[in-house]
């Protein structure tokens, strides 16, 4: 009986000690992931990183080069669209089934998710010179919509008008975002609407996005706009 609890008293400190090194592990692994996610999305020193990657026990997952699932937050990067600057407020990404390769130092996603989230603010500094965007509460059918405010120059006119419109906000091709106004007041003046909507209707392709991820659907809430992603074979890092 006492070499039998001696026995027990051994492996639950061998249990104990394997479980130590396990998260010890998981930890170092997750800080190294979080670094590479920093340098492949070219996120500033300002910014930040941060990667969780569950399941238990981690080691057996690496010795495997295959782990269940990784979840990262990212905010700060900066990104180009259409030929502007966008500062991407804030990026979550959940992947399932990630293989590990070249020496552990590339991550494929066999499948992954995310949001993106980019404030009014940043979305008005992509936008033309002289427009504003906001948030413009719900349309009739409930869905979020955006304000453009835009001053426009008008030959005619001899001077610049602003107009505010209330704009849908959709995604398109998989990596772009597009405004565009349900309606232009004073469009019954000749010149007015084509002159507005060439600064209040656009398009701006963002790049940044790891490459596999597509962008699926945005919706505008009263901080800013929120787009979804999905993908497969995603690499997230390598």
């Amino acid at each position: 009986m006492r070499a039998l609890r001696i026995g027990l008293v051994i492996l639950v400190v061998l249990a104990g000690l394997f479980v130590a090194a396990d998260r010890i592990a998981v930890s170092l692994a997750e800080d190294e992931v979080a670094k590479k996610l920093k340098s492949g999305l070219d996120v500033p020193s300002s910014g930040n990183a941060s990667v969780s990657i569950e399941g238990f026990p981690f080691l057996t997952q690496v010795a495997s080069e295959n782990l269940d699932k990784v979840t990262a937050d990212l905010d700060g990067i900066t990104a180009k669209a259409g030929g502007r600057q966008v500062r991407l407020s804030e990026i979550t990404m959940e992947a399932g089934d990630v293989a590990l390769s070249d020496n552990y130092s590339s991550a494929v996603a066999d499948r992954a998710t995310g949001t993106v989230h980019i404030s009014y603010a940043d979305l008005s500094k992509a936008a033309d010179e002289g427009v504003r965007i906001d948030y413009g509460g719900k349309s009739k059918s409930g869905k979020g919509q955006v304000k453009v405010t835009a001053s426009v120059l008008m030959p005619l006119l001899d001077r610049p008008i602003e107009r505010s419109v209330y704009s849908t906000v959709s995604v398109t091709g998989g990596d772009t975002v597009r405004l565009h106004a349900d309606k232009v007041p004073g469009s019954k003046i000749p010149g007015i609407e084509s002159a507005i909507r060439k600064k209040i209707d656009f398009d701006r392709r963002i790049d940044k996005l790891p490459d596999g991820l597509k962008l699926e659907k945005v919706e505008a809430t009263k901080t800013g706009v929120d787009l979804s992603m999905k993908g497969t074979h995603v690499r997230m890092t390598g």
